[in-house]
């Protein structure tokens, strides 16, 4: 069976999906990743074919205006304030980011189409124009409406069930701003009738539910018991890479030479100032005490600029290094959190924007970590004062250390495979 799966963003959107495709291949199916053109060594290194699509929106992620963009939206209004004020741009990137979609599956000729996060309500078009199965897999709970709790984002205010729905149904008119471009994308390209008015974003044109996978663990966050049975958390798509991985000799003999480190890593993105943010870093590691790892993305910091206890790191995989340090401190993208969770370790996320707030105030309430300290809040008091309580808070230790112990037993790609299978046992995805 051929399995495409359509995936937007950065190393972390595309890497729990590149895992998911090698589940697949190893059940014996096809798989081909179709995501910018930054990642497509690594997903053909990683034994999946790769379907082109462009840079655009990755490239605006990295312009000024992207990063002051990121610097403002770690709540809500700073999220609707960005997104008026990028919507021009975005739009004549997500038309030529559907052309993409379209000529890969063209290629393709796919079986099934798996569509991730931003990609998810793009696209749904194509399947309908191939007539073939379609799954939405998500990274974390934003779409799916419940009565339990407020979409990503917002306040979590006790105004009880009404209040909640309410933010699911903003969430789905704010993602309607951008419905001409897919409509448009539909009635030209495709030349399908339009769909139905009043059809909501989880089912086809014919009214069917779009089944959705929630690659996350139900340990970090619990499935809703008012979600439909179309709905599933199966737990997190890990990436495993640390038997094929060799560390350098310098940073062996750094890891070595003294107590285990803290790790600190933005990802890709560092903000507009990040020769700032890499001081405030260093200080607070100093006025601690503390052995620290810097991940890259520090605005060209030089390793002379270092003290001793402060290794500056290239790159390692996470599910080697993390085990080895005391704790992390990141952005709060869901990969580098479920990896930090996986291995045990207290976590303290000092959000940019997206789903890194939810994830700092997911951290917080399972005790496994401080309240997240936004970006745009982040000085060296304050960072100072949460990594003493990382490195020294017996509780939060023992409670990083249990839910760390969970995780591990969870089988996230093999329980999504499992959840294919059920529904499409016309077309068994075989055993992973």
């Amino acid at each position: 069976m051929k399995v495409l799966i359509v995936t937007l963003g950065s190393r972390g959107d595309v890497q729990p999906y590149v895992a998911l495709g090698q589940g697949l291949k190893t059940a014996g199916h096809e798989v081909t990743v179709c995501t910018s053109t930054l990642f497509q060594a690594f997903i053909t290194e990683q034994g999946l074919h790769y379907g082109h699509m462009n840079n655009q929106l990755m490239q605006l992620m990295d312009s000024d205006a992207g990063r002051d963009a990121m610097e403002n939206t770690n709540n809500l209004w700073g999220t609707i304030r960005t997104n008026i004020k990028l919507f021009s741009q975005v739009k004549s990137m997500y038309r030529q980011t559907l052309q993409d979609v379209w000529q890969t599956t063209q290629s393709v000729a796919p079986d099934l189409l798996i569509l991730a996060s931003k990609a998810a309500f793009m696209a749904e078009a194509i399947a309908d124009k191939q007539k073939i199965p379609l799954v939405i897999a998500l990274p974390f709970p934003q779409f799916v409406p419940t009565a339990q709790s407020p979409a990503m984002g917002f306040p979590d205010w006790p105004l009880g069930r009404w209040y909640n729905r309410l933010t699911y149904w903003i969430v789905h008119t704010a993602i309607g701003l951008y419905g001409g471009i897919p409509n448009e994308f539909r009635r030209k390209v495709l030349q399908l009738p339009p769909k139905p008015k009043g059809m909501d974003l989880l089912h086809r044109a014919d009214g069917s539910p779009i089944p959705v996978l929630h690659g996350y663990s139900q340990y970090v966050v619990p499935r809703p018991t008012d979600w439909p049975d179309s709905v599933h958390v199966n737990g997190y798509w890990f990436l495993d890479q640390h038997d094929s991985w060799q560390p350098p000799d310098d940073l062996k003999a750094f890891l070595e030479a003294g107590a285990p480190p803290i790790y600190i890593g933005f990802g890709s993105i560092s903000g507009s100032q990040p020769q700032r943010l890499a001081k405030v870093v260093i200080d607070a590691l100093q006025t601690t005490h503390q052995r620290g790892i810097l991940a890259t993305g520090w605005g060209g910091l030089q390793t002379g600029d270092l003290p001793k206890t402060v290794f500056q790191l290239d790159q390692a995989p996470h599910d080697w290094l993390f085990p080895k340090v005391s704790a992390v401190i990141h952005h709060g993208g869901a990969g580098t959190t479920a990896a930090g969770l996986r291995a045990g370790r207290p976590t303290l996320i000092c959000p940019f924007f997206g789903d890194q707030p939810f994830w700092g105030k997911q951290i917080y309430t399972l005790g496994v970590g401080p309240k997240p300290i936004p970006q745009k809040q982040l000085t060296t008091s304050k960072l100072a004062e949460a990594m003493h309580d990382l490195v020294s808070n017996q509780t939060m230790r023992h409670n990083a250390e249990t839910l760390g112990e969970k995780i591990r037993t969870e089988e996230g790609v093999g329980n999504a495979i499992a959840i294919l299978e059920t529904l499409f046992s016309s077309q068994p995805l075989g055993r992973y």
